[in-house]
């Protein structure tokens, strides 16, 4: 029997909740790359907006990699893609290309070229914002990531998907997940200290959880929520720091995911929380859940992640 190269064939799509914080982007893409990553995929195709944690995601998928677009302003030049397919030689094992920052350079059709040469020549390319140099290479990624509200790893056929259609729908959802860390990073701003000190996070559809290990938290949830409510009507300024804090009004926060907000809280749609605090058994932890965006479904808590709502 031969083999043909291509492993996960029956692998259609899976879908994650997008992290916001650095931490958590790095462990997802770890987690990604140990189930999904193939050592023949050559083409690896990322989709999304600026500030969805492209970047983020690709560090903790491939640790060790220099990214072309480094997020402190210092950018790769020559671009080692190009100058390795203008000398013929691919020194590198794998190369990283942002297509949307080096259009502003150099033309589509040579990106595309330079991006086949390598991938001929048995190397892997990771490709930002893929959906714009499908067009001129014409042929699909191997692996192919959208990055919304959710994670989207699909493993395209010749019958697709095809980039622009994962491009729609990650695009349309993007808002959300910008809203969502708002209303986040606005609950821990009003925590008591204490609450504030042991909370960790995690992810619900079109919403955030407020982790509390040990014992549940001391804390008025309608009391947080009206605060919040006050912040967003306020409708504050929101503008990155630096790659740990994220400024709020006149308040400077930490933040591991400072590009990912709105530009000021009046942009946050629909926020609230659910008026009780909800015991997780398994993970023997307490939950706080926050919720944004109109038609997140209702306040109870088998609404939250009721997958027949978009």
């Amino acid at each position: 029997m031969s083999y043909s190269g291509r492993m996960q064939n029956n692998h259609f799509y899976s879908v994650f909740f997008a992290p916001r914080g650095r931490d958590r982007m790095y462990d997802l893409g770890m987690q990604i790359a140990q189930m999904y990553l193939s050592p023949y995929d050559k083409l690896i195709g990322i989709i999304g907006e600026a500030g969805s944690g492209k970047s983020m995601l690709i560090k903790g998928m491939f640790p060790g990699l220099e990214l072309t677009n480094d997020d402190n302003g210092v950018n790769m030049r020559p671009l080692p893609l190009l100058d390795a397919a203008d000398y013929g030689y691919f020194r590198a094992h794998t190369y990283h290309v942002d297509i949307r920052f080096e259009a502003a350079f150099t033309q589509l059709g040579t990106l595309a070229d330079a991006i086949l040469k390598a991938v001929q020549n048995g190397k892997r390319v990771i490709v930002e914002h893929f959906d714009l140099i499908y067009p001129m290479l014409g042929i699909n990624a191997n692996l192919m990531i959208g990055m919304g509200e959710e994670i989207i790893i699909t493993r395209p056929t010749i019958f697709g998907p095809l980039p622009s259609e994962l491009h729609q729908r990650v695009a349309l959802s993007v808002g959300l997940r910008r809203m969502t860390h708002t209303a986040e990073d606005l609950c821990e701003i009003y925590l008591p200290k204490e609450e504030y000190d042991r909370c960790k996070h995690r992810d619900i559809k079109h919403g955030f959880l407020l982790v509390f290990d040990d014992h549940a938290p001391n804390i008025d949830i309608i009391d947080l929520e009206n605060k919040v409510k006050e912040a967003i009507a306020a409708d504050l300024p929101i503008s990155y720091v630096d790659e740990e804090h994220v400024r709020i009004g006149d308040r400077v926060h930490p933040c591991t995911g400072p590009r990912t907000h709105m530009n000021s809280t009046g942009q946050v749609e629909d926020f609230r929380l659910l008026h009780r605090v909800v015991y997780d058994p398994i993970e023997r932890c307490y939950l706080i859940a926050g919720r944004v965006g109109p038609g997140a479904g209702g306040d109870s808590i088998d609404d939250v992640n009721d997958i027949t709502q978009d």
